[in-house]
Parts: structure tokens; sequence; C-alpha cells
């Protein structure tokens, strides 16, 4: 008996080897539900899930790359990784170059939030002198005159998690975060404490890049991914990690007022 799990387990090591390594990126920025890591390991997330689903379906074996999110398009200027998902066109300062994109994959809504019972604001621009909760890194055009004026202060947390925690302890009275985060944070608490949506400020489709080199099976992926997508895999990722349909849905961009334009980016 021993012997044949000596030779299993040196079979199952072996074929571990022999297959070729996918490598995929991680921002620090991310927090649940999109990935929660341990050790710089991603253990559990819907990026995580989505990850391990293409390492799956192209059969590789998938290594993970924790970085800044500031470094990343370095990163993939200089080959270091070969998928990048979450992240959409009007993210990136320059060129994709040698990456191919894959189909849209998750839709995204960034929002301006508040605490219970701040509902008198309807958009940034309406807003008093003040500190506003934002990530480390990340851009907001909607917001960068208001900032470039001092009219709004970047009161800035390494990830989305930390600005919505910040937000429910009193340290400024508004955010901006994605909605798939701002659910998420709802789950654990009362209604009567939900952090609500005051107006939506871009929504936009997510997808990946994948590197165009002779050595990667760059076609097997952008075929997994729309795989995925197409067969309802995708959708059961994030309804495992909640519903965003459950929740109550925030003001349409066709409803959001004229002066309100396209918000967050480069996640």
């Amino acid at each position: 008996m021993r012997r044949v799990l000596a030779i299993l387990l040196l079979w199952t090591t072996h074929s571990l080897a022999e297959q070729p390594v996918l490598r995929f990126s991680i921002a620090e920025s991310w927090s649940m539900p999109l990935m929660r890591t341990e050790q710089d390991q991603p253990v559990e997330g819907i990026l995580f899930e989505l990850m391990h689903a293409i390492a799956r379906e192209t059969n590789t074996r998938p290594q993970y790359h924790l970085m800044a999110r500031l470094r990343l398009q370095q990163a993939m200027r200089d080959g270091e990784i070969d998928v990048r998902c979450y992240v959409s066109t009007h993210w990136l300062t320059e060129p994709s170059g040698n990456y191919r994109w894959s189909i849209p994959l998750i839709e995204q809504r960034d929002l301006l939030i508040g605490r219970s019972g701040e509902y008198g604001t309807a958009s940034a621009d309406q807003l008093p002198a003040q500190a506003i909760g934002t990530v480390l890194g990340y851009t907001y055009p909607t917001l960068e005159a208001l900032f470039a004026q001092g009219r709004l202060l970047r009161e800035d947390s390494r990830n989305q998690s930390l600005v919505l925690h910040k937000l429910q302890a009193g340290r400024y009275q508004y955010a901006v975060s994605n909605q798939l985060s701002l659910q998420w944070f709802n789950r654990s608490l009362p209604p009567e404490q939900h952090l609500h949506v005051l107006a939506v400020l871009e929504e936009q489709a997510l997808g990946c890049m994948v590197r165009d080199a002779p050595e990667l099976p760059t076609q097997a992926v952008l075929e997994a991914i729309a795989r995925i997508k197409q067969s309802g895999e995708m959708q059961r990722i994030i309804e495992h990690y909640g519903d965003i349909r459950q929740q109550a849905a925030p003001p349409s961009v066709a409803e959001r007022p004229a002066h309100i334009t396209p918000g967050q980016k480069s996640h």
C-alpha cells in the first residue's frame, strides 16, 4: 500500500512539473470579494476562482504574482506576467502591446457612497470641502478637478476594504467604491448600518489581457475565458460571493445628474 501511495505521489508531482506555467498578476489593492491572500498567495475570491478556472481549462499550472497596482503596467511591458484580469482598456496609460484582450467578464459600477443617513448629496461636486475615501494608486477623473481646487482631499487607503471600514467608523463622510466591494461589506452589517449609494460614477465591462507569445497557449486561454463566461460559470462564481442583483439598485447612468461624468478607473 505504501508503495502504491509513493508511486501515486511521484506520478502527481511529475504531472504537475510537466504542466506549463501560466503567470497571473494580483494587485495588492484587491480585497474581498475579489480576492483574499495569505502569505502573498490567493486563497479565495471571485478573481481567484476565475484564475483557477482558466488554469483548469487550459491544463496549465497557475503561478500568482502579487504586486502594487502601479507596478502592473511595467510588469506587463517587461513580460513578467502572462494574464492580467479585472482590467479595462480605459485604465491603461499606454497601448497594450503584445497582449490580447478577452471578452468582457464582469460588469462593474463605481459609486459615490455615504454612511447611513447621508442622503442629501446627488453628486461629488455638490459636496462641501472635505476629505473623501479613496484607494492608493487609483485615479478618479470625475474628482480630479475637485482635488486640484482643494474642494476635496484624498484620504488614501491601501485597498477598498480599508476605505469602507474607515467610512463606517466615521473617518470621513463619503468615499468611492466599486459595487462588488460595497455589497460584500454591507453583508456583515445590519440594514440600518449599511453604507449607501449616492451616485454612479461609471459603469464598465472588465476582462482579461493575455500575453501573445509563441511559448504561451494564448488562443487557448482566450477561448477558455470565453467558455467560462458563456457557460454561466463566471456568473455562478460571482453569485457564490453574493449576487449583486439582490442589492438595492443604485441610480442608473441614465438617471444620474447631467454634470456627473464617468469616474473611477485604473483598478
